[in-house]
């Protein structure tokens, strides 16, 4: 299923979430410019392994060196599916995001979402010496800000029945619970097998965290006599 729009329009514009597709494209227009060599030494050094995590504590590496990968791997991108799947669900689901939490609420939402996920990924998937790159743990973290937060929006989707690719509106509650449910299927069978592409966990990881995290972080509206 591809998301084309939703119906829910927001109040303001979204800034932060128009900046971070930008920022996502302008480092992959700059990938593109590497060799296969040196794209696999970015990618070792500034996504997340998760094998290396664990070997970076046990020898007790700085602080930094720990954590500055959770934070530069959600701006990598794998090749151009890989980056236009993942900034088409951020331009179609984040700007309501944005919109509720407002714009520098949302953009910490974001960072911490991505964060998660990638941890999630790691404790799922330990000895694993593939690195994870791409903004799909914090935007599935913005899906399941969507999920609480607009339930009864509509989603125009392109769904393949067959052969054939339709447009159907599906309520988002729907849409969202048949990705995650992919999610978490996917993410079962990948346990203890060889290592997978895709980052099922990051997406669980950022999913759940989303849901919580956009809970606490709304601003709670002003009380009216």
């Amino acid at each position: 299923m591809i998301p084309l729009r939703d119906s829910v329009r927001p109040r303001r514009p979204p800034y932060v979430n128009w900046l971070l597709i930008l920022i996502n494209f302008l480092v992959f227009f700059q990938e593109l410019g590497l060799t296969q060599s040196q794209l696999n030494r970015v990618f070792f050094a500034l996504g997340v392994v998760p094998a290396k995590v664990f070997y970076l504590l046990k020898t007790g590496a700085p602080l930094e060196v720990l954590a500055l990968p959770f934070f530069t791997d959600m701006f990598l991108h794998g090749g151009w599916i890989h980056i236009l799947g993942n900034m088409l669900f951020l331009w179609v689901f984040g700007d309501n995001v944005e919109d509720r939490l407002g714009h520098f609420r949302y953009l910490l939402f974001y960072l911490l979402t991505g964060i998660i996920g990638s941890v999630a990924h790691v404790l799922a998937n330990p000895a694993s010496t593939v690195p994870i790159i791409g903004a799909s743990g914090a935007i599935a973290g913005v899906l399941g800000a969507y999920l609480v937060s607009f339930p009864r929006a509509k989603v125009l989707t392109l769904v393949p029945i067959f052969f054939f690719v339709t447009l159907v509106e599906i309520p988002a509650v729907i849409f969202l619970v048949i990705w995650f449910v992919i999610q978490v299927f996917n993410g079962a069978a990948s346990l203890g097998g060889e290592a997978n592409p895709v980052a099922w966990w990051a997406h669980i990881g950022g999913f759940a965290s989303g849901i919580l995290l956009v809970k606490l972080m709304a601003p709670r509206p002003a009380f009216r006599w």
